[in-house]
């Protein structure tokens, strides 16, 4: 069965939306993810630190914040100050593995991987990686954070292949 008109359209429309981004990991190297407490986790996290990416080209002072939906799922906004902001919905697929769709009225289109790499004992500090290494991020609880957080945030990151050539801080 061949695919209608507006069905092949879509679809092409949505592969040439698709970011094309660097891979700033090497995917030889195994990647660690951690289990979380999700209850710990949710609430407002500030990105300290990213590898480039299109979709957030431009967005300033930027934040996450994590709620539990009623049916276990977890809703994602992610906010740029000046008030840019984009949801998603998260599942969670494996320990510390979650897989986040961007587009929910059109499923599977733009799903991506979410995979905890490190949160620390009191979730202030959380690395997030995937495997693909297009995307990295360093999530903290406050604005800024100490030296002695970049630098195991950093190692976290290279012990899961990461360059750090092309790590971005990005100020709040």
């Amino acid at each position: 069965m061949r695919p209608t008109k507006p069905f092949a359209a879509l679809a092409a429309l949505a592969l040439l939306s698709t970011p094309a981004s660097a891979e700033y990991r090497d995917t030889s190297v195994p990647m660690k993810t951690q289990e979380i407490d999700l209850q710990s986790y949710l609430g407002k996290w500030y990105e300290v630190a990213r590898y480039p990416n299109t979709f957030e080209r431009g967005c300033q002072a930027p934040t996450a914040t994590y709620s539990q939906n009623a049916d276990g799922t977890v809703e994602v906004l992610n906010a740029c100050a000046g008030g840019r902001s984009r949801s998603a919905e998260a599942v969670k697929v494996g320990p510390g593995k979650f897989e986040v769709d961007f587009v929910r009225w059109l499923p599977g289109v733009a799903k991506g991987d979410y995979w905890v790499l490190y949160v620390d004992d009191g979730y202030d500090l959380a690395v997030v990686g995937e495997p693909t290494g297009r995307y990295g991020w360093v999530l903290s609880r406050t604005p800024q954070i100490r030296q002695s957080q970049l630098d195991k945030a950093q190692s976290v990151l290279r012990q899961n292949g990461y360059d750090l050539s092309e790590l971005m801080l990005i100020a709040q």
